[in-house]
């Protein structure tokens, strides 16, 4: 059987280390395991252990719950966009906010591109 990518390993790394950083968030459990599990989707890929219907369910956690931040999304991007990264400290609700959305949707693309990869190898 064929080995898959390498790159597969340096994007599970990189979702811990997302995971890693969660620890200073308002709620770093739920970050935590949001990018774990991606994480650990990865390297299962890596080593042939794919399991479909598991990526899909959590793509479809990552989308709802990037949904329910839609408004909060839209109102920033109303607002001209303003940075979200000039302070580490969110003061105003809509930097968090806007944050977890973003970081949902990288989730959410995460969980796509597995999903996309391993039906071309398949």
């Amino acid at each position: 059987m064929k080995r898959p990518p390498l790159r597969y390993l340096i994007i599970a790394f990189l979702l811990f280390v997302f995971a890693g950083v969660q620890w200073n968030d308002p709620d770093p459990t739920l970050w935590i395991i949001l990018y774990g599990v991606t994480g650990v989707f990865f390297v299962m890929a890596y080593k042939n252990r794919y399991y479909r219907p598991a990526v899909l369910g959590w793509a479809m956690v990552s989308l709802l719950w990037a949904l329910t931040l839609l408004p909060e999304f839209y109102h920033w991007v109303q607002m001209g966009a303003p940075s979200i990264v000039n302070k580490m400290k969110a003061e105003d609700p809509w930097i968090e906010l806007t944050r977890e959305f973003l970081g949902l949707v990288i989730n959410l693309l995460a969980c796509l591109y597995l999903m996309r990869q391993m039906r071309v190898q398949n």
